[in-house]
């Protein structure tokens, strides 16, 4: 293992017993209905996170469903469940065991602390309105958190020299232009049907503040 996967490793573990939800245990084990949406959820980013397309092996693309995620949980338990969501992807040798680390911090540490930060930047100076919630927290932080992520993805392997800037730009960094739109449309989807249909569903989603007909 080469010193940034080690680094990455014990910064990711350090994360994980600082910002443990220790909430989370006591309300999965008492809430069967929370137990399958968390089993569901974790299974469903497992497959999505599997399904990968690129021009150059190593240069892979997916899909996150993150915004998604941490409107969902809330970003410490969305960092929880990523965590199950790498082990098993680790299991199914879709990552290598040395790079998790590293892969943690640029596909949902970093990118998921970044699309948090959004909604709270909307909650806190944008007006509380249905539209805002769908459209800033989740169709553009979508579409910002995935660019982000794609640049992370980029830089750790310029700087562990995998491959040329040249071959992660040409090869990877452009077809980011690609996963903007589609991922902003999924998780803008799934935001909306859960708001609409399953509001409890969405930890972020306040009826009284949202739905407030003064606004």
């Amino acid at each position: 293992m080469s010193v940034w996967q080690i680094a990455g490793w014990i910064l990711w573990l350090l994360i994980i017993v600082r910002y443990f939800p220790r909430e989370f245990w006591p309300k999965l084990k008492t809430e069967p209905g929370y137990q399958h949406f968390v089993f569901a959820t974790v299974l469903g980013l497992s497959a999505l996170w599997s399904v990968k397309a690129g021009i150059i092996a190593g240069l892979n693309i997916h899909f996150l469903l993150l915004t998604t995620l941490i409107l969902c949980h809330g970003w410490r338990i969305a960092m929880l469940l990523c965590l199950f969501v790498s082990l098993i992807l680790i299991l199914l040798q879709q990552v290598p065991i040395a790079d998790a680390g590293l892969y943690a911090f640029t596909t949902f540490i970093l990118p998921g602390l970044f699309s948090y930060l959004l909604f709270l930047a909307s909650y806190r100076y944008l007006t509380r309105h249905l539209f805002i919630y769908i459209f800033v927290a989740g169709f553009l932080a979508a579409a910002l958190t995935i660019a982000l992520h794609m640049l992370l993805v980029s830089l750790w392997f310029y700087a562990e020299g995998r491959f040329a800037w040249d071959i992660i730009y040409d090869n990877y960094l452009k077809l980011s232009i690609l996963t903007w739109f589609p991922e902003a449309l999924l998780n803008g989807g799934a935001i909306t049907l859960m708001a609409v249909y399953q509001p409890h569903w969405l930890r972020t989603f306040y009826d009284r503040e949202y739905l407030s007909p003064e606004r």
